[in-house]
């Protein structure tokens, strides 16, 4: 089985940071050395380029080649005070007529640096020493026509021992530079992650009692703000989840509490003596009904606990609402009659959604303005396309629902009036058809003032081809 290694931070900015360093070190190294070294070729440069310029000043005196037996004596005076320098000079045979004690020339390298290039500096290597020379082709008076190839040079072997032991020096500072860049890299990153640690230990107080706990804003840095913002606004998330989810647990336990408290008391009284069938069958049918009224709210709360998780409408077509209107006023056409309730349509719009889920809301709702309406009164709904959304108004004249209350009756188990709990279903209806509604992407509201009461409804149209 094989591992994977866990990524760190701190290790990969202090790699980074340290073969950063490095480079930066190195090539400022390089660029030092090369400017001492640089700086050594100048200075050797001007010294033998100084003493090629007297020796072509000393050639330039004599008159023929017969006057060649007096260049020992002349550049021998001319040399006077230049320890440390060599100077070789060839005639045209490649005979060496004149060499200062001890000069050591690679004859053919002079010669054709003298041709090829001249002035240019050139090194090489006698013995254990080391030397850096110019050569060049000077005349012989001014009208001769002479020529002879004169090479000077100069030991440098001061030279490279200041060098080898300068780049030792500075390589050593280098790669103690690196690894202290390295120690003080690690040591920043450590300092630098800092508010990720205190963003973790706040966030570890964080449980399913304390989620009202939140990251200061005020004390990270820029670049994690918006890090500590998002796990605040996650946090904001699972708090309210959690709201819900505690507060539909209370609702729950509350409403089966009183059904299954009514079917325990029946059935203990039933329990207390020998009863005949009449009664038996009496008790069975009360319980019954307790049971419909549980397996319907049952049914209600997995409803809403699904659209609790993003409800989608899946089963989309084109409906038009006013059929759906039509047909839910003949399945309540009994009620209203017995109410005496006129049912009134006008208007119509294309909506695409679920016809099932969609019809459910339309109902739960007109089934709560029936429920409300003042005996041998209108009940009007009004279906209009606006801009890109079908409004459906459902008025009703009835029952008051206060402003306070405006807004709650869409939550579950909620009742305007908790005396008629029993007789009101429950409580879940306009619940489902708030989050149906929103599951289409659409909207609901009510209003009422004075006696009457107006559900409004948006939905996304689709428009009508003609």
């Amino acid at each position: 089985m094989r591992l994977t290694r866990k990524r760190s931070i701190t290790l990969e900015l202090t790699l980074l940071f340290t073969v950063a360093s490095t480079v930066v070190l190195l090539t400022l190294g390089l660029v030092i050395s090369s400017s001492v070294e640089k700086h050594f070729e100048e200075q050797d440069m001007g010294v033998l380029a100084a003493k090629m310029k007297l020796t072509r000043y000393t050639l330039e005196k004599f008159k023929s080649a017969s006057d060649l037996n007096q260049m020992t004596q002349l550049l021998n005076d001319a040399l006077v005070g230049h320890h440390g320098l060599d100077l070789i000079v060839y005639d045209s045979k490649g005979e060496a007529i004149f060499a200062t004690p001890g000069a050591s020339f690679p004859k053919e390298f002079s010669r054709f640096n003298a041709i090829n290039r001249p002035n240019q500096p050139f090194i090489w290597q006698s013995g254990a020493q080391s030397y850096r020379g110019i050569a060049d082709v000077l005349p012989i008076g001014t009208d001769t026509g002479l020529k002879l190839v004169v090479a000077t040079s100069m030991d440098i072997m001061h030279h490279l021992a200041f060098m080898q032991s300068f780049v030792q020096t500075l390589w050593m500072f280098v790669a103690s530079a690196a690894a202290l860049s390295g120690v003080l890299g690690w040591a920043a990153v450590r300092r630098g992650l800092l508010p990720l640690r205190t963003m973790r230990e706040q966030a570890q107080v964080v449980t399913a009692q304390q989620l009202n706990r939140r990251l200061k804003l005020d004390s990270v840095p820029v670049e994690l703000e918006e890090l500590a913002q998002s796990l605040n606004d996650m946090l904001a998330r699972l708090e309210e989840a959690f709201d819900r989810l505690n507060d539909f647990s209370s609702d729950i336990a509350h409403e089966l509490r009183t059904p299954v408290s009514n079917l325990m008391t029946e059935t203990q009284v039933a329990l207390t003596r020998v009863r005949s069938a009449d009664e038996y069958r009496s008790i069975l049918e009360s319980n019954a009904e307790e049971f419909e009224h549980m397996a319907r709210m049952i049914s209600d709360m997995l409803l809403l606990a699904k659209s609790e998780n993003s409800l989608t409408a899946t089963s989309c077509t084109s409906i038009t609402l006013a059929q759906e209107v039509t047909a839910l006023f003949d399945y309540y056409d009994a009620v209203a009659e017995e109410k005496g309730l006129h049912l009134t349509l006008e208007g119509d719009a294309i909506v695409n959604a679920d016809r099932l889920m969609l019809r459910r809301a339309i109902g739960n709702i007109l089934s709560n303005a029936i429920r409300h309406s003042a005996p041998n009164t209108t009940l009007r709904v009004q279906i209009s396309p606006e801009a890109d959304r079908v409004v459906m108004r459902m008025e009703n004249t009835g029952d008051l629902i206060p402003a306070a209350y405006l807004e709650r009756i869409f939550d579950r188990f909620f009742r305007v009036d908790t005396a008629r709990q029993r007789s009101d279903g429950t409580g879940l209806g306009l619940a489902i058809a708030k989050s149906i509604i929103t599951a289409h992407g659409g909207t609901i509201s009510a209003d009422s003032s004075g006696s009457v009461t107006l559900f409004t409804m948006k939905l996304p149209l689709v428009p009508i081809e003609t």
